[in-house]
Parts: C-alpha cells; sequence; structure tokens
C-alpha cells in the first residue's frame, strides 16, 4: 500500500544539498500579490472563477499571483531533487506549494526553499516508467485495455490512476502489462472521452469538408502567421474559413490520435493578436501551471468556465484512438469547444482536445500542452 508523510520542518538538511539556497518562498495565506507578480485578469475570467471555483476577486487575483510563484519555483525544485523529485502541485484557497520526493534527506531543504515537503514511496521517474508501460500494452493490444478510458501519473496520491467501467478487467490488463501493481490505482469509472466537434458562435472556424471547430492561440512560423488548434479537427492540407465564412487559411501540420494538436497557416485576410476570446486579454507567455493551479477554458459554445488543473501527462482513450500527454482538469465543456484556448494566468497552456460530462452538471476535459505544439511544430506563441 502507498503511503505519505507530512514532514516535519526540523529535518537536518541544508539547503545547499540542493543548490537552492537563493530562492524565494510563496506568498502566504494573508499576503496581497506582489506588485511584480500581479497581474490583470479580464472580467469575463474573474466571474468565471467567482461561479466555478467560489472565489472572491480579491482571492482570484491573490491566487493567481501565488501559482504564478509555485511556477518558476517548482522547475527549480524538480532540477535540483533530480530522480528523488516526486511532482508538485498547489493547494488550498492560496495555493500552497507542495513539492513530494522519495528521499526523507531532503525534506528541510524544500521547506526551506519556500515550499511543504512531501516523503512518499516512488519518485515521478517510477510512476512514469508505470505509466509508459501501460501505454505500450495498449498500443500492443487494444482490445486488451478496452476497459481503461483514462490513465495518468497522480502526483498527490503518488499513483499511476486508471479509469475504467469494469475494474476487474483492468486489474489484468495492468498484471499483463508487466506494471508494479503497487504502484496502480484502478478506480470505476463511467468516464467516456471524446473529441468536442462542431463548434458553434464566437470565434470559430470551418473546415473545408465541413465541420467546425475553434481557434487555441496565435502563432508565427518565422513570418507567417497563423493558430493552433486541436488535431481531431482537420488533416494536414484542409482549408479554413473563419467564423465570418471569409477564407481563412490552411493546416500545415496536424496528428491524431497520438497527440491531439495541429497549426493553421492563415493568408492576408486574418490579423494574429495575443487576444482571447471575449476580452482584450493579452496572452505574456506559455509557461506551465503546476498541478492544483486555477484554469480557465474560452470556447465558442459555452464561453469562459475554470476549474484546476488535475494531472499531466495523462493518457486518454478516445473511441478514434489514444492519445498521450494530455492535462487532465475539471474545466467543463461540451461539444464545439474543440481547439479553444486554455490558459491559467496570463500564460497559455493548451488547446481542448476531449472530455466528458457538461457545462450543466460539470465534467472533465483534456487539453494538449501548447509548448508541445509550438516545439512540435517550430512554431512561436503570438504574445502581447
Amino acid at each position: 500500500m502507498l503511503h505519505r508523510t507530512r514532514v516535519i520542518a526540523g529535518a537536518a538538511v541544508a539547503i545547499a544539498a540542493l543548490g537552492i539556497s537563493t530562492l524565494p518562498a510563496t506568498a502566504g495565506a494573508a499576503e496581497a500579490p506582489k506588485a511584480d507578480t500581479a497581474v490583470q485578469l479580464p472580467a469575463g475570467m474573474l466571474k468565471a472563477m467567482e461561479r466555478d471555483l467560489g472565489l472572491t476577486q480579491a482571492q482570484a487575483k491573490t491566487r493567481v499571483a501565488n501559482e504564478a510563484e509555485a511556477s518558476t519555483l517548482a522547475p527549480r525544485l524538480e532540477k535540483a531533487l533530480g530522480a528523488e523529485f516526486s511532482g508538485a502541485w498547489v493547494t488550498g484557497p492560496t495555493a500552497e506549494l507542495v513539492v513530494a520526493t522519495a528521499d526523507r534527506g531532503q525534506a528541510a531543504a524544500i521547506e526551506r526553499a519556500g515550499a511543504r515537503a512531501e516523503v512518499v514511496e516512488h519518485s515521478l521517474a517510477e510512476l512514469e516508467s508505470v505509466r509508459a508501460k501501460l501505454d505500450r500494452a495498449a498500443k500492443g493490444d487494444r482490445n486488451n485495455a478496452q476497459d481503461a478510458a483514462v490513465w495518468y501519473v497522480d502526483t498527490r496520491s503518488n499513483s499511476v490512476v486508471v479509469h475504467a467501467e469494469d475494474t476487474a478487467a483492468t486489474k489484468k490488463f495492468v498484471a499483463a502489462s508487466g506494471a508494479d501493481a503497487d504502484a496502480v490505482r484502478v478506480v470505476r469509472s463511467d468516464e467516456q472521452p471524446r473529441p468536442l466537434y462542431n463548434l458553434v458562435g464566437g470565434d470559430a472556424y470551418y473546415m473545408g469538408s465541413g465541420g467546425r471547430c475553434s481557434v487555441g492561440f496565435s502563432v508565427r512560423r518565422g513570418s507567417t502567421p497563423g493558430f493552433a488548434t486541436a488535431g481531431h479537427c482537420g488533416r494536414s492540407g484542409t482549408s479554413t474559413s473563419g467564423y465570418n465564412r471569409v477564407s481563412q487559411g490552411t493546416f500545415q501540420g496536424s496528428s491524431f490520435p497520438g497527440n491531439d494538436m495541429a497549426w493553421v497557416a492563415v493568408n492576408g485576410n486574418w490579423t494574429p493578436t495575443s487576444s482571447v476570446r471575449g476580452s482584450s486579454y493579452r496572452v505574456a507567455g506559455s509557461r506551465q501551471a503546476a498541478v492544483g493551479s486555477s484554469i480557465c477554458r474560452s470556447g465558442s459554445t459555452t464561453g469562459w468556465h475554470c476549474g484546476y488543473v488535475q494531472q499531466y501527462n495523462s493518457t486518454v482513450r478516445y473511441p478514434q484512438g489514444t492519445v498521450y500527454g494530455l492535462v487532465r482538469t475539471s474545466v467543463c465543456a461540451e461539444p464545439g469547444d474543440s481547439g479553444g484556448s486554455f490558459i491559467s494566468g496570463s500564460q497559455a497552456q493548451g488547446v481542448t482536445s476531449g472530455g466528458s460530462g457538461n457545462c450543466s452538471s460539470g465534467g472533465t476535459t483534456y487539453h494538449q500542452p501548447i509548448n508541445e505544439i509550438l516545439n512540435s511544430y517550430g512554431l512561436s506563441l503570438v504574445t502581447g
């Protein structure tokens, strides 16, 4: 059985052991956002955070500022811990950063750097190895894994979580994969992820052979402007027209399944901006948010909706095939939101892939990380 232990801050290890003696501390519960980390959030996003997360506007701004600090500190601690790093996430109303390690001797250094430490059994590398074995098993025999809808590394439970309708059959799949069963947690779930097609309204775009999707984020490849979107929306060579049916562009690259990413080069009729639909909000970059961070999505069907980052590197089995490396969130979405933008604070996070549920009763939505799209196609994000 897996176990986690809350670390006492008195563990005797110097910060110098991690080489992080000058790292900043995260903001405390009563602190207001610092002037250099405060961000101007659009009214639509603030209202969605108030509605979906139960936060006041002041709490939302404080949380986003603390999440920004956590997204800087967590990667530095990950690098310093190396093979003993077991994940990082933020928690609580003020987004306190928690860093897990498989080495109890590093706990004090983590806490002195400004994060709360948790000692766990498995390193992140071990859990990723378990997930990779499940990926390989599913790829080799799709029928063997047909009952498992989603699996991912859950750093907060220090396990690989598998969602399935038939838990008994899925446990057999796990055993056959050769993965360490002690590191896997199979949970009963009715979740049936699907790509979100048939976009309507707002900044939708239309594919040449029919169907509609949403623009994710404006990008450039050299001097060529375009936008990132979901791969299931179209294949390379597919033409597009904008929400107003004016000729728009052509898919230059697309991957689905496996990934769910694409980019469209636009013609002179269109000018890329750093705005997110529904406001004059400007995207400032694409720094990855920590697990537990608030995250909001803008889509042409349901507008702004918010939730939290739950897990990275989720494997999702859609009816059309398996997609790897998606980000699982508690944000709702509905058909028509595919390809739209996921953003945390001022930082672009990804484009809507698919999910389950809806925005009336709630749901789960997955997105393709924007940085993977940028790196795969040699793109740069348009920022303002």
